[in-house]
């Protein structure tokens, strides 16, 4: 499994950096990295395209020895009590921030662990999920993008639409704003039963239906017109979603609690940020409509 994982998120790597090439006409600067205590990983970072203002995506292989810190952070039902430090781990992890303030920044990260040899109950198992951040709302976008997740959780035992919807709701809060980071989309973690392989292929699934998830509503939104206000508005939920990843990601945790690549670890984070005083939203405001839904996610599948 891990060879058909390595394998897999390098080859997804490869597919996603391809499109964002041919849509941007940009070429991405790659870093290939080792990591003292053991792996490695390869980070492509495309910036000031004129489609991304910052466009990262990366994997990672990495083994060592946890920290009992670095364990907890884990979290999810495989925590081994203290047993098992030593640890493998391979992903992919990508961040889209495009320049459009109509475009919406999406996310998507699909990993394997292992504690020990993996041979323990519960010390090996996926996670991952994809998410899209707008700062504007169009309703279309939001039903597309659940549209294909549900999809592929639909082809697949493991995946559950409805309990990976509601997790990455409320994984994706930010709990001092009283607001989550996007209008969501899938999160797991935790992912094992008796037939790995199955497991594998559900995370492929996801994994090569990300471009299908994104790319349409890129297309149809990287071209539409914007004022100062709205590129604005796109610079203040962007300094939300700084908030987020440095307040309360696990995965950022998890890097620097491992003696992770600090470049890598804030790719996610944009080339730009705002942070205004006591900024509201007008009442009655394309702004205010989207908070409505971030405020109180919305189940976009309901016909």
């Amino acid at each position: 499994m891990r060879t058909q994982m390595v394998e897999y998120v390098h080859k997804l790597q490869d597919e996603i950096c391809s499109a964002i090439s041919q849509i941007d006409n940009n070429l991405y600067r790659e870093d290939e990295w080792e990591r003292e205590e053991g792996g490695g990983g390869r980070s492509r970072v495309f910036a000031n395209g004129e489609v991304f203002e910052k466009a990262g995506v990366n994997v990672s292989v990495v083994h060592g020895t946890l920290s009992p810190e670095a364990a907890e952070k884990m979290g999810g039902g495989h925590q081994l009590k203290g047993q098992d430090l030593e640890f493998f781990a391979t992903g992919i992890s990508l961040v889209l921030h495009p320049k459009n303030p109509m475009a919406p920044t999406v996310h998507a990260n699909y990993r394997y662990f292992e504690r020990g040899l993996g041979e323990k109950e519960g010390s090996w198992w996926f996670g991952g999920g994809a998410d899209l951040t707008p700062s504007y709302l169009f309703e279309n976008d939001a039903v597309h993008f659940h549209q294909v997740h549900k999809d592929a959780c639909d082809r697949h035992t493991v995946g559950n639409y409805n309990k990976f919807k509601q997790w990455c709701d409320d994984y994706f809060f930010i709990k001092h704003r009283g607001e989550r980071r996007g209008v969501g989309g899938i999160f797991f973690d935790d992912v094992r039963t008796d037939d790995k392989q199955e497991c594998f292929e559900f995370i492929k699934d996801c994994g090569d239906n990300f471009l299908n998830a994104y790319m349409p509503i890129l297309e149809r939104r990287m071209n539409l017109q914007f004022t100062e206000q709205n590129k604005i508005w796109q610079q203040i939920r962007r300094g939300r979603y700084v908030e987020f990843n440095l307040v309360y990601d696990r995965g950022t945790k998890f890097g620097l609690t491992t003696n992770g690549r600090i470049e890598s670890i804030l790719m996610s984070l944009p080339q730009t940020g705002r942070w205004e005083y006591c900024h509201e939203a007008e009442s009655g405001s394309e702004e205010e409509k989207l908070l409505h839904v971030l405020r109180k996610p919305v189940d976009w599948l309901v016909s």
